[in-house]
């Protein structure tokens, strides 16, 4: 990778950590007993999608313009208009898959309008996020050249909206044509020959609302005309890599199109099919209406948010329940494509633009449902975080030249060894944390073996104030010492600023071998990640 500001940025948080590594909160044993942990290494099960660590990227905020495209002609260094210190820093997470362009955005988004010519592509009024101009600047081949940019796959969403199928139908053939067609020619004059891969199709998104406020019985109708139509005419998409298409499922609240989707694909014909199913679940600390501060909050609102984000737990099994009646075989795969902690906007922001700061609350947010994804990767193939710079749960913070990297991005590096990992069972009492009438799990750990065969542990303490020793034992290895590295923090809303970007970063961790077992201490409100020696 060449040296850049991203890089100097990662360099940076990695030497502030190495400094640092002496300052964690010393451990002062709690009167409570361990938690005693039993890993069966040698038992490896459920292979553990890469891209259940997917991001999503919509047009919303500075999400696009300003986070990802600052134009060729900017003084920010870019590659093409893309910025380099955000691409640079995403390769170092693995991004598996982008979502694009949306999100409600992408019912409203009609792609003819992002190709060809900058100056002649029409303004639109982006009625969906904070009613401003949407330039289509950021189009298809910028989208595509991006992706490309990160090593990533594309998860593409069709306008079933305010689209056609034609519309739908056309851009496929735009994008992955390979014979002289007229879409294809247009393709080859704009800039590229050869046929994209799109790995996921979107049918839409959340049509139960923004996206047209559908009923389940019209949305099915809609959404069979799309898979039939939209076809993906790329020759090198066949058997294992063929497109894998997506329908809309449940929301985290009152609407439910499992059921009928699952039905209407139980008894289908020839010639529509779909590979998966979404859920939409966000991280409501509070009441829509009033969600609680991203900053500036005590341990009440920790609590509530942690409580808020495990009814993720809730969501998926009614889901998979439903999904296992129709198709026993899993056949089709549950994509939890937008999810993430959702709080009220940063004060004196553009309220549409759903702006928010980055804690250590959200990095415990952000493992925890990791873990929960990891355990269901039987039916979960994939999930996509809201979103990957500068909304709601971000991976990237910037303002102008400047960028800086969340809690969360720290937990998504944490975790790259579990892309593509055989999931090992683990078992574990998980205790209680209590405060102010919440009560949740106190800890949560997860193990895999990655694709080298090595094997690595996942620890949480979501206990706000109080350490915790973890005792763990190993089926079928001889475990001599573990090391990684942890994140955590005095305070569950401290956050990385442009000020002090190296806040809140990972540092180097260790367990050590006592009695046949490892023992790890970790303080309150950390994550460790270490790899068993």
């Amino acid at each position: 990778m060449r040296s850049s500001s991203a890089g100097r940025l990662i360099k940076g948080a990695c030497m502030a950590a190495l400094l640092a590594s002496q300052a964690l909160p010393a451990f002062a044993q709690s009167a409570s007993a361990p938690v005693q942990v039993r890993v069966q290494a040698n038992a490896p099960g459920t292979k553990i999608d890469r891209d259940i660590f997917g991001q999503f990227a919509e047009h919303l905020g500075t999400g696009i313009y300003g986070g990802v495209w600052v134009g060729p002609d900017s003084t920010i260094p870019n590659v093409r208009g893309i910025r380099t210190d955000v691409v640079e820093a995403l390769r170092e997470i693995k991004v598996p898959n982008v979502r694009w362009p949306g999100g409600c955005f992408a019912d409203e988004y009609h792609w003819r309008e992002g190709i060809g010519p900058a100056a002649k592509r029409p303004a639109r009024l982006n009625a969906s996020w904070g009613s401003v101009i949407e330039p289509n600047s950021f189009g298809t081949h910028e989208f595509m050249d991006f992706v490309d940019q990160l090593g990533a796959e594309v998860f593409l969403s069709v306008n079933v909206g305010s689209g056609t199928v034609q519309e739908a139908a056309d851009w496929m053939e735009y994008l992955t044509a390979d014979k002289p067609t007229t879409l294809q020619q247009e393709r080859a004059a704009n800039g590229h020959p050869a046929p994209y891969k799109i790995k996921y199709l979107g049918l839409g998104n959340e049509n139960w609302g923004c996206g047209g406020a559908m009923s389940n019985a019209h949305y099915v109708e809609e959404m069979k005309s799309f898979a039939h139509y939209s076809r993906n005419l790329n020759p090198s998409q066949t058997g294992e890599n063929a497109m894998k298409r997506v329908a809309v499922g449940w929301d985290s609240g009152d609407s439910d199109y499992t059921e009928d989707v699952m039905k209407a694909w139980k008894s289908k014909v020839w010639s529509w099919d779909i590979e998966g199913i979404s859920l939409h679940g966000y991280t409501i600390p509070n009441t829509w209406e009033k969600k609680g501060p991203s900053v500036g909050f005590g341990e009440d609102e920790y609590a509530k948010g942690i409580k808020a984000t495990l009814k993720m737990k809730d969501w998926i099994a009614k889901q998979t329940a439903i999904m296992d009646r129709y198709d026993p075989d899993k056949k089709l795969g549950l994509y939890v494509d937008e999810w993430g902690i959702w709080v009220d906007p940063n004060p004196g922001s553009n309220p549409g633009f759903l702006q928010q700061q980055n804690t250590m609350r959200d990095a415990v947010i952000a493992a925890l449902n990791l873990n929960l994804f990891m355990r269901n990767a039987d039916r979960i193939r994939g999930t996509n975080i809201a979103q990957m710079v500068n909304v709601l749960q971000a991976m990237i913070l910037t303002d102008g030249p400047k960028m800086l990297l969340t809690p969360t991005y720290h937990v998504y590096h944490m975790y790259v060894p579990f892309h593509d990992a055989k999931a090992v069972p683990v078992t574990f009492d998980a205790g209680s944390y209590t405060h102010g009438g919440v009560t949740v799990p106190r800890v949560d750990a997860v193990a895999a073996r990655d694709t080298s065969g090595k094997l690595w542990l996942a620890l949480v303490n979501v206990d706000a104030n109080k350490p915790k020793r973890f005792d763990v034992a190993f089926d079928g290895v001889n475990a001599r010492g573990a090391s990684g590295r942890i994140l955590t923090a005095t305070a569950a809303d401290a956050h990385n600023s442009f000020e002090n970007p190296n806040s809140v970063v990972p540092r180097p961790f260790s367990g050590r071998a006592s009695g046949g077992q490892l023992r790890f201490e970790l303080p309150a409100k950390s994550i460790a990640v270490v790899q068993v020696q």
